[in-house]
């Protein structure tokens, strides 16, 4: 059975919370598991058949360093990614040939506001040879402190089954 690895950066925690509702949408299809930015691999492992990769939108896209320490200020407590964010992991990442993958964010649901972590990560996917199976999810936070926004983690639940679904029907066609 192909794995899945879902990877995340998170403040507040809305999500990681979306990341292991993803993995639970992937179960019935991939063996699927979750890790933080921070103990994520270097490497992606050959077992490895779908990266599923998200982060917070900050200033407009990805975090960098600054707008996570401004985060971590405001928290009232600890932060869940405390060092190093998505972009940079994304920056240093060695992927074999071959691999598939998705890219989702998480955002307030404000009118008139650009940006978007989800897009920033799906292009560095492809700068690193990773095709994309899907576009973007975008997923809603009230603000940043409130966490996803009811319904949101079953849309996060339902675009990984589909995800799961697809990468199943065609390594089940290749048989």
């Amino acid at each position: 059975m192909p794995t899945a690895l879902v990877v995340y950066e998170s403040m507040f925690g809305a999500t990681r919370r979306a990341a292991f509702a993803m993995a639970e949408g992937l179960r019935p299809y991939l063996a699927a598991s979750v890790v933080e930015v921070g103990e994520a691999p270097r490497e992606i492992p050959d077992g490895v058949g779908l990266l599923v990769v998200g982060g917070p939108t900050h200033a407009f896209g990805l975090s960098r360093p600054e707008t996570r320490a401004e985060a971590a200020k405001r928290a009232a407590a600890p932060v869940v990614s405390g060092g190093e964010g998505v972009r940079e992991w994304l920056d240093e990442l060695v992927v074999h040939e071959g691999r598939v993958g998705a890219a989702f964010g998480t955002r307030v649901l404000r009118r008139g506001v650009p940006g978007s972590a989800a897009r920033g990560i799906a292009h560095r996917l492809r700068r690193r040879d990773v095709r994309l199976l899907t576009k973007p999810l975008e997923l809603f936070v009230g603000n940043p402190e409130e966490g996803l926004l009811d319904g949101e983690e079953d849309r996060a639940r339902e675009w990984a089954a589909r995800l799961g679904a697809s990468l199943a029907s065609v390594a089940g066609a290749g048989r």
